[in-house]
């Protein structure tokens, strides 16, 4: 009996399940769970697998919030030196920088933490001018145990800072949020914070920046908005709005900030609750995320059943198209139509073959032999007349595939700039139709010639006449009269049957009867093969976005394995 996955084996299943997770249609919800996505990845990637790997590794304390809150003030300020670089310009914190003691720098070196992130060295004002990368300082003035990361701004205007900012919250042990008393209330901070009370994060909050006859009115209604946001338990620190000494605020300002930050430090088991919270907090949070992914995923499936059933719809009505076309008459219309009477003869020659039916045996070399001509024109007329067809499906069958793709979920985007290529036929289908009818042709003469040869005192009869005999079999492939009227329908009718009875004078009734269904059976085989090459175009585009089809029901079995094995490991 196989025992549970061990807690790191099933988070990196978990992990890899999500980054997988095929969202390439552009359905509505595809964004968000691109969202969630590749928030799920990183945070395993920059925190849960680095922390269960390690849970005596420092405390990583990310200090984020608006832009203007003053954070890099404050953590130059709480340490009591410049090692980040505030400024006036917006966004001002662009590249993070880690400040830890000297001791606990190869730590944060090497990529156990935030691997996806380059590391550079040094601070100070140097500091804003790079980006994309994390600048690791150390400093005596932080203790062992601890490090703290200046983030960027998680409302900054550059996109890219937003996301870092977002990743490194993520990637945190501890959240050190700082916002001002003006902008305390705003939509953005309190967005994130909810996502702190939802994963369980430990939190503290800094009110920076409030005036001093504002402090008691303004932090109690901070207060109570966390309590009422399920962030009760949340350290609130209050930093008045003062004037900076040499770049710092007033040392009574951040003494309490820097002692619970120092005393968290100092403390094995203080610490070690931290990460315990904010881990177990983050693994639970999973369920839910990962659920949401794999709803997404569910969205992308279904979008990709309705497109794949438009295609279907459309190509199967060009098959069937095709095979009502092939069996209806019509295709004895015009020019088909004139070169049978060609081939068959009219008047006295016809009543005469009609009156006669008993002495057709004796005629039939003549009937069959004598108009080469005529039997090869009318060959060709009928080879015209079945790749229009074909021709006209395909161009319909992709036009319509195109128009309802554009209409469903998904579709349009996989459209959009194909619409000339996709809109009809592919080039390659005229040359490939003509083929196939040529072959088709060909395999009706093979069929003649099989059925002359198992009637040896007729095969010389046949040898005669095989070219003749195989238009007359591919006319009554087409021999139905749907579809014709007037003199087409009295024309068609007649001498299709005084072909068919020429036919039955050699071959008797049931071959030709045969003989037709296996020509018929066959030229629809050919009409299918050929359409569905053509629907595979759109096929392979779906197959190239899509995804495997089980690909939620395992996001949603990860999730029961990490959930299996952090109750083991509880």
């Amino acid at each position: 009996m196989t025992g549970p996955v061990p807690l790191t084996d099933a988070l990196q299943e978990l992990r890899d399940a999500v980054a997988h997770a095929p969202l390439g249609l552009a359905t509505p919800g595809r964004e968000a769970t691109a969202r969630t996505a590749r928030a799920v990845v990183d945070q395993v990637d920059d925190y849960l697998l680095p922390r269960l790997r390690d849970l005596d590794a420092p405390l990583l304390a990310v200090v984020g919030g608006s832009t203007g809150a003053g954070k890099s003030t404050l953590v130059n300020s709480v340490l009591g030196a410049r090692v980040t670089a505030p400024g006036v310009l917006r966004p001002t914190t662009r590249a993070p920088v880690l400040v830890c003691s000297p001791v606990d720098l190869a730590a944060f070196s090497g990529d156990r933490v935030l691997p996806g992130l380059p590391r550079t060295t040094g601070g100070g004002e140097s500091a804003r001018d790079v980006t994309g990368g994390l600048r690791l300082v150390p400093s005596e003035a932080l203790p062992p145990g601890l490090a703290l990361i200046d983030a960027p701004d998680v409302d900054s205007v550059v996109e890219a800072n937003r996301d870092l900012a977002g990743q490194l919250l993520s990637a945190a042990d501890l959240w050190v949020f700082v916002t001002t008393a003006a902008r305390y209330a705003d939509a953005v901070p309190w967005d994130l914070l909810r996502t702190a009370q939802e994963r369980g994060t430990a939190l503290a909050v800094v009110l920076d920046r409030t005036p001093p006859e504002a402090v008691t009115e303004v932090a109690a209604d901070l207060a109570s908005m966390l309590q009422r946001g399920g962030l009760g338990g949340a350290r609130l620190f209050v930093v008045e709005e003062r004037p900076l000494a040499d770049g710092f605020l007033p040392e009574d300002q951040v003494a309490p900030l820097r002692d619970w930050l120092r005393g968290l430090a100092a403390d094995q088991e203080q610490r070690a609750a931290v990460v315990r919270q904010t881990l177990a907090g983050a693994l639970e949070s999973l369920d839910g995320r990962v659920a949401a992914v794999a709803d997404g995923v569910d969205e992308q499936a279904a979008a990709a059943h309705g497109l794949a059933d438009a295609a279907d719809a459309a190509y199967g009505g060009a098959r069937a198209a095709v095979a009502e076309g092939v069996g209806n008459g019509s295709l004895l219309r015009g020019e088909v139509l004139a070169r049978w009477q060609d081939f068959v003869g009219t008047g006295e020659w016809m009543r005469s073959l009609q009156s006669q039916v008993g002495r057709l045996r004796d005629r039939i070399g003549a009937a069959l032999t004598g108009r080469p001509s005529t039997a090869d024109s009318l060959s060709g007329a009928l080879e015209s007349g079945v790749e229009t067809l074909l021709r006209s499906e395909a161009d319909r069958a992709a036009e319509r595939t195109v128009t309802a793709w554009r209409s469903l979920p998904g579709g349009g985007a996989l459209v959009a700039g194909r619409e000339e290529d996709l809109g009809a036929a592919s080039p390659d289908f005229a040359p490939a139709a003509a083929e196939e009818v040529r072959d088709w042709q060909g395999y009706v003469l093979d069929l003649v010639r099989e059925e002359g040869a198992s009637r040896r005192s007729r095969a010389r009869l046949l040898s005669w006449g095989v070219n003749g005999a195989g238009a007359v079999v591919m006319v009554a492939v087409f021999a139905s009269t749907a579809g014709l009227s007037g003199a087409e329908l009295a024309i068609a009718g007649g001498t299709t049957a005084v072909g068919q009875r020429v036919l039955e004078a050699v071959f008797g009734d049931a071959a030709v009867r045969a003989l037709a269904a296996r020509a018929r059976a066959d030229l629809d085989a050919r009409a299918t093969r050929l359409l569905g090459a053509e629907q595979d175009r759109f096929d392979e585009l779906l197959g190239v976005v899509g995804g495997a089809p089980d690909a939620a029901a395992r996001l949603r079995a990860a999730v029961a394995t990490l959930a299996a094995a952090r109750g083991v490991a509880a």
